[in-house]
């Protein structure tokens, strides 16, 4: 079974960048898209960006396209979002999550989540 492990959160400026990192250990890891989610709170789970099993394709929501990128390595069994421009209203716990088939913007449809990585946007 895939665990997932998110790293690289922390306190950024308004107009900084962070790059997150999702390192899998304990499955075949290229089986699977990831996603990336944010929870804020008292706010629901919302879609951030997904990438396919081989890093071919690559999908966002309008909040984040052209401020976030999200990319993959297998050989190191990562996936990385890196986020620039960021705002304090992109202040959230960001997920990643893994998904063998289903709805890639559907929080439900996903197998295996990590534990989360807390993002802050604050002067």
């Amino acid at each position: 079974q895939v665990q997932l492990v998110e790293s690289g959160g922390g306190l950024v400026q308004p107009g900084g960048s962070l790059t997150l990192s999702c390192a899998a250990s304990g499955g075949t890891f290229s089986n699977y898209a990831v996603g990336w989610f944010r929870q804020a709170p008292g706010k629901a789970r919302e879609f951030i960006s997904a990438i396919s099993w081989s890093g071919a394709a690559a999908h966002y929501p309008d909040s984040a396209k052209g401020r976030f990128t999200i990319s993959r390595d297998n050989a190191k069994n990562t996936v990385y979002l890196q986020m620039n421009s960021l705002k304090p209203e992109d202040t959230a716990v960001y997920y990643c999550a893994a998904l063998r088939r289903g709805d890639f913007d559907v929080p439900d449809e996903y197998d295996i989540w990590g534990q989360g990585t807390q993002v802050t946007v604050s002067s």
